[in-house]
């Protein structure tokens, strides 16, 4: 009888800094995924070297004419769906997304469009401003440009923090104190990317939110609470342990039910698909009051069984694996 299992490629990999951290989120998914349901495939995607890796180390090499293999009984495997996991390029800025666009392929995140705003921070804040979402004021710089550090310094106070503008990772971001510190941390985060956004310091309690939407449900997960000894919730604090992460996060109850709101908002938007996260500070105004900044938007989040979002499912009551049976049928 013909296998009427879907075959799902679950598409890692890819050319940042955060090539590893996606080989281990692909992992987790794979622990994941309802193999009852589904033929599960992890295809590593590095500069032009595509490939199936088989659970005893075996390869095989994808055709990129339509992204299908050679299994080890000689016959040909075709995808039915990708779940992209890559961090960074070319999974979190529309390029794979247009290229299986164009094989028509279903898969797991949003367009190209929106999969290209939200990967560069400082077109995705200027637009989500014109919606009335709260971001903070920020210049942009392209490699070679000209920059005047007391102008910036007069426009944005200090701290700020200096990110690349157009990347999928905590590399090259830095806490600037004071303007003479300004160049060196241009330079790091040149080396990531030729855009570089200088973004004001929001001072208060980092959140990051999960959700996702079917025809049928919005889903929002519980905040999970970022704490870092580190200056901020860089490289080190997300990948090597130096963070507390609590789920739910210790905010009011009617903040936490006005960050799920904003983020459905966001969401619908943006209209995206699958499983996005969202981070925030939640600062205060003059009065006291709880204030809903967004940092940015993570299309592709981790999924290592310790990322925010399984923990997140967990403290929601959910099973990760009906999750993602949600996602891949929504599409079907």
């Amino acid at each position: 009888m013909k296998d009427l299992k879907r075959n799902i490629a679950i598409v890692c990999g890819g050319d940042s800094s955060e090539h590893d951290v996606s080989m281990r989120s692909a992992q987790g998914l794979y622990s994941f995924f309802d193999k009852e349901r589904y033929n599960i495939y992890i295809v590593d995607v590095k500069g032009i070297n595509w490939h199936v890796e088989y659970e005893d180390g075996d390869v095989a090499t994808i055709d990129k004419n339509d992204f299908s293999f050679i299994g080890k009984d000689g016959k040909a495997v075709v995808f039915d769906y990708a779940y992209i996991t890559i961090h960074g390029t070319p999974g979190e800025n529309g390029l794979m997304q247009g290229y299986f666009d164009l094989i028509h392929l279903p898969y797991s995140t949003s367009g190209v469009l929106v999969e290209a705003m939200t990967f560069n921070k400082y077109v995705l804040n200027n637009y989500l401003r014109a919606f009335g979402v709260r971001v903070a004021d920020s210049i942009l710089l392209r490699l070679g440009d000209e920059y005047d550090e007391k102008e910036i310094e007069k426009r944005l106070g200090m701290p700020v923090f200096v990110k690349p503008a157009a990347d999928g990772s905590s590399f090259g971001v830095s806490k600037v104190k004071n303007a003479d510190q300004l160049a060196p941390a241009l330079r790091v985060a040149f080396m990531e990317s030729d855009e570089v956004m200088i973004e004001g310091y929001m001072k208060g309690t980092e959140i990051s939110i999960g959700c996702y939407k079917t025809r049928d449900k919005m889903v929002v997960f519980p905040a999970t609470e970022v704490v870092t000894s580190n200056e901020f919730f860089d490289y080190d604090a997300k990948y090597n342990g130096q963070v507390q992460e609590i789920t739910p996060a210790r905010i009011a109850g009617e903040t936490a039910k006005r960050v799920a709101d904003e983020t459905a908002k966001i969401y619908n938007i943006l209209h995206c698909n699958g499983i996005i996260r969202i981070d925030y500070i939640i600062s205060k105004d003059a009065e006291g009051n709880d204030q809903i900044n967004m940092l940015e938007i993570n299309t592709t989040p981790g999924m290592t069984a310790t990322s925010f979002i399984p923990q997140q499912v967990r403290a929601a009551g959910l099973d990760i694996k009906q999750v993602l049976t949600d996602i891949v049928e929504n599409q079907f």
